[in-house]
């Protein structure tokens, strides 16, 4: 049986995939999972492989965070103000 992190590598191997829809597929909270891709991310540093991150737009204006570095999806656009915003997308990359 695989642990919660093997389980969620193996997902992020296969496709993009958002913080939500990695936790609906592993029957965790959403939380859990941000804690979780910041152990993969060191993980695979050290194995040569990179968890790639499309990061959150915002629907209304179109603000990209580009220099976010947190797992979590931020709450508002600081451009704005508008809480529309795309999650942002994981997947694991051989760069």
């Amino acid at each position: 049986m695989k642990t919660v992190r093997q389980q969620m590598m193996a997902l992020l191997a296969g496709s993009e995939q958002s913080a939500a829809e990695l936790a609906s597929a592993l029957q965790v909270k959403e939380k859990e999972v941000c804690e979780h891709l910041a152990h993969i991310s060191r993980s695979l540093s050290a194995a040569g492989r990179k968890l790639g991150m499309r990061p959150s737009t915002c629907r209304k204006c179109g603000y990209v965070f580009a220099d976010r570095r947190r797992f979590t999806r931020p709450s508002r656009c600081p451009r704005c103000k508008s809480t529309f915003l795309e999650e942002p997308l994981f997947r694991i990359s051989d760069d």
